[in-house]
């Protein structure tokens, strides 16, 4: 049973794109915009809910990540992150869980050493070539736009809980 889900955020929950404003009086350019997809949140404040543990863990620094995952109830937030793979490592052995029951979502080569580190990874339909080269499960979605969604009902359908999934809303 996966029971942690590892995210990267730009190009996976986030469809990759940055968008910066310059402010002149203080000479400082800053991230104003990111654009998440609201089914990819649906099915994280899902997967919280069923006792399930989720992770940012991203090489950016943005307050904009860490509104989203407040929003949405993400447990844990890792931003600012060069080896990725040592970031998982840490919070596997912080939470008590096996790397058999951890999941990765990434579309780029930063992504990789997170991979290394899970019993499954996913990729989105636009991610690099070598991750897709490398990925358990390529998704049909775009980052930013379904693919986290996706590799959520993914898990649940494997493990005969998606049904649960589609009770919960009705």
């Amino acid at each position: 049973m996966i029971k942690l889900l590892c995210l990267d955020v730009d190009g996976t929950l986030s469809d990759g794109k940055l968008y910066f404003s310059f402010d002149h009086t203080i000479n400082k350019s800053y991230e104003v915009i990111k654009k998440f997809c609201v089914k990819d949140g649906l099915g994280i404040a899902y997967w919280n809910h069923i006792g399930r543990h989720s992770a940012i863990i991203t090489g950016r620094n943005s307050p904009i990540i860490e509104h989203r995952a407040k929003e949405i109830g993400i447990g844990y937030v890792f931003m600012g992150v060069r080896d990725k793979g040592e970031c998982v490592r840490e919070l596997q052995q912080k939470l008590g869980i096996d790397s058999s029951n951890c999941a990765a979502i990434g579309d780029d080569l930063n992504d990789i050493s997170m991979f290394k580190e899970v019993a499954l990874s996913f990729a989105p339909n636009n991610c690099a070539n070598e991750i897709y080269k490398i990925a358990d499960i390529k998704l049909n979605s775009n980052g930013g736009n379904g693919a986290v969604r996706e590799a959520i009902e993914y898990i649940l359908k494997q493990e005969d809980a998606y049904e649960e999934f589609i009770k919960y809303w009705e």
